[in-house]
């Protein structure tokens, strides 16, 4: 595996990256207030919170396996060169598995607080599962010639699906009740400027490396940067 070239951009990617982290775990903590001041999750919507906890498990397993799985790594280097870095960081590694917890805290407050009859709808429901089984299949291809790597690739590509979805079922309960009420907007900012920090991480590291390599091997993290 490759290291740094430049200390400074080292640690201008350790900073950048652990911006991303603070800006995205903060943008999460403003509905579980909300929540949590209300006793109630009316107007938060249940398919949103589905959506969204699958895609960041599905998250959690790419960056985790890809950090600290020494089989995967070496896949990784025997496609795109030793000579370079594993395209996940530390701060990638804890995000995802704080977002995670944090949102089953989420649904221990949907099970908990006031729903005022909302429900996942049969649609969420329909993609959850072919998400789910798509995975199992992708499971057992990859098993018999441990093809982590191509498997963790496509649960990568899977989260940024969802992520590019996630958030229509909210956008469109907005619209129909004409109202915010329930669902806290002051995590977008937060989001975007976590996506920038996390593309800016990403070029750092090409700029040491002189290589991009880094983009295209975790095209996920990229695209989940523009569409968060």
């Amino acid at each position: 595996m490759a290291s740094w070239n430049s200390i400074p951009l080292e640690i201008t990617y350790q900073v950048l990256g652990w911006i991303a982290f603070a800006s995205w775990t903060i943008a999460g903590y403003p509905q579980v207030i909300l929540n949590f001041r209300r006793k109630s999750v009316v107007g938060w919507n249940f398919d949103f919170v589905v959506l969204n906890i699958t895609k960041q498990s599905f998250y959690l397993i790419y960056n985790a396996t890809l950090y600290f799985s020494s089989a995967v790594q070496k896949q990784y280097f025997d496609k795109y060169g030793h000579g370079e870095m594993i395209p996940v960081a530390a701060n990638d590694v804890a995000f995802s598995t704080h977002i995670v917890l944090l949102n089953l805290f989420g649904l221990f407050q949907i099970a908990t607080y006031e729903r005022g009859g909302q429900s996942v709808s049969k649609i969420t429901l329909g993609i959850v599962s072919v998400v789910y089984l798509t995975a199992g299949v992708c499971f057992f291809i990859a098993l018999p010639t441990h093809s982590w790597l191509w498997m963790i690739s496509v649960f990568n590509s899977i989260q940024v699906f969802l992520a590019s979805i996630k958030y229509t079922p909210q956008v469109f309960m907005n619209f129909k009740r004409k109202s915010t009420d329930g669902f806290s907007i002051g995590n977008i900012l937060l989001d975007f400027s976590g996506g920038i920090a996390n593309c800016a991480q990403m070029t750092v590291q090409s700029l040491d490396q002189n290589s991009w390599k880094n983009f295209y091997g975790n095209t996920g993290k990229i695209l989940l940067a523009l569409v968060k």
